[in-house]
């Protein structure tokens, strides 16, 4: 029997039978990223139900020198839960919500819950969390937290690590750091909890979180507003920066190609508005207070938008269903896209005031690559994140479309690093982005990662061949 076979029988005695997958029918799921681009060959995956379980198989295998993959909904964007060689270990069974407390507004989770679980917890307790996404059904706190997710409400409440205080986390050598204190002061030392976040797995597998709580909005007000430029939506969120202040939750852009094509494929989603217009935008107003004031604070902002010449049509929602449907234009863009053709994604970051000039260059520069390509944009522009989606010219094939991704990639990230941006916004790096690292972070930042690695995971086990 090799090594690896000897450690992997050692992990069915310690888990069971019932708690490993081998079935080829069974690994198809853990293998395939949801959008298709890659495909793991991973023979084995174990599934732990607690921390001291999930110690206990990464001691295993890194005494046999058996690389990880930790996994959790399997949703991410980026190929950074795809095993090759390495044994896949799934959080889908660390889903126990273990406290709620109201008083100190925490909630301490497993990392195998699915977010939604975790907002209707909340709600349930009479509190908010806030981190949301289009696949919150699915997807699970911990790879939102290993990948430092973003979302809809970061204009207010921040990305993923800005929710969390603290985490429990199994490392490399397969022990177990437990760093679950709900304090929001602890000057103590380095503040270990944030070399996880957003390392994507490279550096140990987040076991559970204490989260945090904010209190539930009492009002809502939501409008989707439609303007005639990209330069109007900027001077529409510096009004409403300056006019609503921080109960600004959400401003999210779309252009009118994004718009049209999920009126066009998505059941139910219909244009709000008479007329075809430019850009659009759909900002929400939260608050805890109870009252109507938010109402009144966004017709009076409106009003004066209208007055200045920046808007030129407005749609409230004036019902929960209303606001739900709303959503639903914004949230199903990803997926009407695809009935389109091939899509290449972009998931970039600008300062907010350098955004329309971003989009300028990006449409005339893709243009001239690609006659014919259309861009489907769309994003949290509020805090400089655009989803830069170009769907394939209507008389070009997907594969002859698809095989210009770096003909058209590395030139918009060119412009992305010109202007002081990021080319990878909140979706990651995994395997996709490799290279884009290296290419346009500074040596040092990157020789300061590569140190971390070698300290924390000296043998290269933990999700080996992603982010760097």
């Amino acid at each position: 029997m090799s090594n690896k076979d000897t450690a992997l029988q050692k992990i069915r005695d310690l888990l069971g039978d019932a708690s490993v997958v081998e079935e080829a029918s069974h690994l198809h799921a853990y293998n395939t990223e949801w959008r298709g681009h890659f495909t793991g060959h991973a023979t084995f995956v174990a599934r732990p139900k607690d921390a001291a379980e999930c110690g206990a198989v990464v001691k295993i295998c890194a005494d046999a020198g058996i690389g990880v993959v930790p996994l959790g909904g399997n949703t991410g964007l980026v190929g950074g839960g795809v095993a090759e060689d390495e044994i896949i270990i799934s959080t889908e069974r660390l889903n126990s919500i273990f406290e709620i407390d109201p008083v100190n507004s925490t909630m301490t989770v497993g990392a195998g819950c699915i977010l939604a679980d975790i907002q209707k917890a909340a709600d349930e307790a009479d509190r908010l969390f806030p981190l949301s996404l289009a696949a919150e059904g699915s997807c699970r706190i911990g790879g939102n937290l290993s990948t430092n997710a973003g979302g809809t409400n970061v204009l207010r409440y921040g990305n993923a690590r800005d929710l969390v205080l603290g985490l429990e986390v199994v490392l490399p050598s397969g022990e177990v750091w437990n760093g679950l204190r709900g304090l929001r002061k602890d000057n103590t030392g380095f503040e270990l909890k944030h070399l996880f976040m957003g390392a994507e797995g490279t550096l140990g597998i987040i076991t559970a979180a204490v989260l945090k709580l904010f209190p539930k909005p009492r009002q809502t007000q939501t409008v989707l507003i439609a303007l005639d430029s990209v330069d109007n939506v900027i001077k529409l969120f510096a009004r409403a920066s300056g006019a609503v202040g921080d109960a600004l939750t959400a401003f999210e852009y779309m252009n009118r190609e994004s718009l049209a094509v999920t009126c066009k494929h998505t059941e139910g989603v219909r244009d709000p508005f008479d007329a075809e217009h430019a850009a659009y935008v759909l900002m929400e107003l939260t608050s805890p207070r109870a009252g109507n004031d938010l109402r009144s604070a966004m017709e009076g902002f409106l009003e004066a938008a209208f007055e200045g010449g920046e808007v030129e049509d407005a749609v409230f929602a004036e019902s929960g269903q209303q606001m739900h449907d709303l959503w639903h234009i914004r949230e199903t863009i990803p997926e009407a896209q695809g009935h389109e053709g091939g899509s290449i994604k972009n998931d970039i970051s600008v300062p907010v005031s350098l955004m329309a000039t971003y989009l300028e260059k990006a449409d005339a520069l893709i243009e001239g690559i690609v006659p014919g390509i259309r861009p489907m944009t769309f994003g949290h522009i509020g805090d400089g994140n655009l989803h830069y989606n170009l769907t394939q010219p209507a008389d070009m094939s997907k594969a002859d479309f698809m095989d210009k991704w770096h003909d058209v990639t590395d030139p918009l990230n060119d412009l992305v690093f010109e202007l002081g941006g990021s080319f990878s916004a909140e979706h990651g790096v995994g395997k996709l982005k490799r290279d884009e690292l290296v290419r346009y972070t500074p040596a040092v930042e990157i020789d300061l990662m590569r140190k971390v690695k070698a300290a924390i995971d000296p043998t290269g086990i933990m999700n080996p061949g992603k982010v760097l």
